[in-house]
């Protein structure tokens, strides 16, 4: 069994790192309490801003490790992880193919603008076909590239898997050296949780790097259970492809449900406002689809003594900014 520490996957350095980790002053003078920092993972990159690059560092090293000359991999039609994954293919020379859940209405917008200037093929789906199939869809479109002689890695929703869990076990070695800087001992890390994989590799990481620290996942879909039970298989699958020495059962993986509200990708005038106030207080852009609901929450929960009274939380901000653009009319006054 090896220590993750000392493990090397194969990996690709495409982000731009190590990203800030910066105070939000003012914010925090005016609630009292935890002192709050903010991660500025939205910094990874300009067009390639977001969490997404750290996990894709892996997968598409893996791709490359495998021979693979296109890349398929799947989200929603504004998918942060499914633009990273089109220009970062672009960059590296691969065909990248994306299956999107929903068809557009107009002109593209946002994430899926980027994804055709990138120059991905890209094959829509009705929703309901899209969760009922999804599988199914990519192998089939994995079986159809090889059948044209072309050999395609798939890289699941969020590059959320064994292999992308190494992207925020990393990150949390470099968060652990950012706190050290600063002086500070985080009681605390929240981030937005979509699809489970930085939420699992922050959760194992902070487990490595900074074992006092209680990672929380804020839920932006499905419910606690749904990321408890795909967090924690992600997290058994990262132990058995590495042969890892990592009790997983004894990891503590934590999710602040409740706010979620009408559904995925949809949000409520709170968040907006919480979004703008943001922006107003310390030029800081969130997202309405995941780091808005997250640190809406993480705000909500902070006010009803969740995380004490005293000490320091970080925040981390998983970009999403091309996703603002698409919902500009939820900021209309």
């Amino acid at each position: 069994m090896i220590d993750p520490r000392n493990c090397r996957p194969p990996r690709l350095m495409l982000a731009q790192l190590p990203t800030p980790l910066v105070p939000l002053d003012r914010l925090s003078a005016s609630l009292g309490g935890p002192r709050i920092w903010i991660k500025r993972d939205d910094l990874t990159g300009c067009a390639l801003s977001g969490n997404k690059i750290r996990k894709l560092e892996y997968s598409l090293a893996q791709a490359l490790e495998e021979g693979c000359d296109t890349v398929i991999t799947c989200g929603g039609l504004q998918s942060n992880h499914c633009r990273a994954t089109a220009l970062l293919c672009a960059q590296l020379g691969l065909s990248c193919h994306l299956l999107l859940r929903g068809k557009p209405s107009g002109e593209a917008d946002g994430n899926l603008l980027l994804d055709q200037l990138a120059g991905a093929s890209i094959s829509y789906f009705e929703p309901r076909e899209f969760q009922q199939n999804l599988p199914q869809l990519l192998a089939d479109c994995q079986d159809d590239y090889q059948r044209r002689g072309h050999r395609a890695f798939v890289i699941p929703t969020g590059a959320s898997d064994a292999i992308g869990v190494w992207g925020y076990f990393s990150a949390a070695g470099e968060l652990a050296d950012d706190c050290q800087r600063v002086g500070i001992q985080p009681q605390h890390i929240v981030c937005a949780t979509g699809s489970g994989g930085t939420q699992a590799g922050l959760t194992a990481g902070a487990a490595s790097f900074l074992p006092s620290t209680q990672v929380w996942g804020v839920n932006v879909c499905d419910d606690e259970a749904w990321f408890l039970n795909k967090v924690g298989r992600d997290l058994h699958d990262w132990r058995e492809r590495y042969q890892l020495d990592v009790d997983v059962p004894s990891l503590s993986v934590r999710v602040i449900d409740g706010y979620v509200g009408p559904g995925y990708a949809i949000a409520e005038a709170p968040i907006f406002d919480c979004i703008a106030e943001l922006a107003r207080r310390e030029g800081l852009v969130l997202d309405p689809v995941y780091t808005g609901k997250a640190f809406f929450g993480m705000l909500e929960e902070l006010k009803a003594g969740r995380f004490g009274d005293s000490g320091d939380i970080v925040f981390v901000h998983t970009g999403g900014i091309f996703g603002v653009f698409p919902q500009r009319s939820g900021f209309a006054k």
